[in-house]
């Protein structure tokens, strides 16, 4: 069965574990928490409890991204999976993160200027050589212009899940989904009944349905209760 919840806490964590059995931490993104955040999270929750982690930006995303606004520091040569010390401290500390969490599942997203170009097919394909990747799942969303066949050979080589959300466009494997619903035409959506029934099929996949939307809360509930 897939685990229901949403990308990141809207709402008290106390609350939030009444409600769902597992969250996609966003904080991790922006900048990872110390170790002590990450512990009184970890320790705080239910045992059946689980957490995904999105990776640090400084993976992904170049310094000239305006979610950089948050961090402090200089971080040259960030982002697009370079070859490069900054990159290379993004995965260590994403990597720590997720263990302290618990997690089992790290998403890797990547702006729409992270397009297919051969400088970042070889950078991805080098990133995903070169990292220690443990026992973690690792799934890719990418957010600009690719060839599905492109994005398909690089997934299939490194055994990567397609991070899709659903009503966009269809996940290329089956046995294992990651959908991320980030509202039909915007973040600012609340899912009708009939788009949340469209969805119901999937509660019997193995993997995450996670609500990134204004209303996730309420929609995530009213699906789990379909």
């Amino acid at each position: 069965m897939a685990k229901i919840g949403c990308c990141g806490f809207s709402i008290a964590r106390s609350k939030y574990y009444s409600k769902f059995s597992c969250v996609e931490v966003q904080q991790t993104f922006y900048n990872v928490p110390k170790d002590k955040t990450l512990l009184k999270w970890r320790d705080e929750t239910p045992d059946d409890f689980e957490f995904t982690v999105k990776a640090f930006q400084l993976i992904t995303h170049p310094e000239t991204s305006p979610t950089y606004k948050r961090l402090k520091g200089d971080f040259k040569n960030a982002g697009y999976f370079k070859d490069t010390d900054t990159v290379l401290s993004g995965w260590e500390k994403t990597k720590r993160a997720a263990e302290i969490l618990g997690a089992k599942f790290i998403l890797f997203q990547t702006p729409p200027s992270f397009s297919e170009k051969k400088e970042h097919i070889k950078n991805i394909e080098k990133f995903f050589e070169k990292i220690n990747r443990g026992n973690f799942t690792f799934g890719w969303e990418e957010r600009g212009r690719w060839n599905l066949g492109t994005v398909k050979k690089i997934k299939e080589k490194f055994n990567l899940i397609d991070v899709v959300d659903p009503f966009k466009r269809l996940s290329l494997r089956d046995n294992f989904i990651y959908f991320r619903l980030h509202g039909k035409g915007g973040y600012r959506y609340k899912y009708s009944t009939r788009e949340l029934e469209y969805l119901l099929p999937y509660k019997n996949k193995t993997g995450y349905i996670m609500f990134n939307n204004t209303n996730m809360i309420e929609d995530s509930l009213r699906f789990n209760f379909l």
